[in-house]
């Protein structure tokens, strides 16, 4: 499975300044991680990716302000919120990790509660849930000699028809139906009156062509039933990242280091808006050399509730 690449990001939408809080407590320690080294930088009030100092719970009044957050595409493998839960694991393999975000109002810089955020990404070796044929992820590369011989089925003549269109599997806003009824690494759930969710999930591994991410949707409007969240509409689709420091410490832990997937970086994905934490770059925080324990990300995001961002149109 391949993205699309592009040489401009695609999330140049309404960039127009907007006075946006980093809520004190948007650096999360995760229980049992102990002293922990953040390892990417948040975007400053004037765009760039210098390090800014992070808030806490202790010192509310350490806030940061940056733009609306980006928009980004959808991708081929989204499924609508069925499932509201916190713990999106299913026992998949990786190192553990828990995201917490906090949506604000872009406008009124009002935490936004009773918001339905969804989440999904790719296991440690690149698999999507519900699309394992088509996703391809990395793995233990065959085994035995390589055949030999002339080909028999080599094939003759002039090639006929019109060739395909569009980009390779794996981005753009193409959505597929899902081919397998498996859900792991996938979730919703409502903000609190904080505006904050959490997630417990573990760190995403990559496939061909695209950096290392979790794919975020926000809904607004709308209501929970029995079948899931319903109603409403997107407010914001975005894309989170990770910095390649991080993502190169988990390359060294099994089984994200069985992967025999090439990789690509942050600097060289297509979709990554490259404008730190307005365009989705998570801050991180781990045990320096010890990632294995796990990971905390955590990330303001803001979005404009009256706004219709689906994400299927990049």
């Amino acid at each position: 499975m391949t993205e699309p690449q592009k040489n401009t990001p695609v999330a140049e939408r309404d960039m127009t300044r907007r006075r946006v809080v980093v809520a004190g407590g948007a650096a999360v320690a995760a229980a049992g991680l102990g002293t922990v080294a953040a390892t990417s930088a948040s975007a400053s009030p004037d765009g760039s990716s210098a390090a800014t100092p992070s808030a806490s719970a202790s010192s509310p009044s350490q806030e940061v302000c940056y733009r609306l957050t980006s928009e980004t595409t959808e991708g081929p493998y989204y499924i609508d919120a069925d499932k509201i839960r916190k713990n999106i694991t299913e026992g998949k393999a990786g190192i553990p990790m828990t995201l917490r975000l906090k949506l604000i109002d872009s406008e009124t810089c009002k935490p936004l509660a009773k918001a339905a955020v969804d989440i999904w990404h790719c296991d440690a070796l690149g698999l999507y849930s519900g699309y394992e044929d088509s996703s391809s992820g990395g793995g233990t590369p065959p085994t035995g000699a390589p055949p030999t011989g002339t080909p028999t089925d080599t094939p003759t003549g002039e090639p006929t028809g019109t060739p395909p269109t569009g980009g390779p599997p794996g981005g753009g806003g193409g959505h597929q139906d899902p081919t397998d009824d498996k859900r792991y690494l996938r979730g919703t759930q409502l903000t609190d009156r904080h505006g904050f969710v959490e997630f417990t999930t573990v760190f995403p591994g990559w496939y061909r062509g695209r950096c290392v991410h979790i794919h975020a949707k926000v809904h607004v409007g709308g209501k929970l039933t029995d079948s899931g969240y319903e109603g409403g509409h997107a407010c914001h689709t975005g894309q989170l990242f990770f910095a390649e420091e991080a993502v190169l410490a988990s390359a060294e832990v099994a089984p994200y280091s069985t992967s025999t997937t090439p990789r690509t970086t942050l600097d060289e994905d297509g979709i990554y808006p490259g404008n730190g934490a307005e365009g989705g770059l998570l801050k991180l925080q781990y045990r320096k050399g010890k990632i294995a324990k796990g990971v905390v990300g955590s990330l303001t995001l803001g979005v404009d509730p009256d706004a219709t961002n689906e994400g299927t149109g990049m």
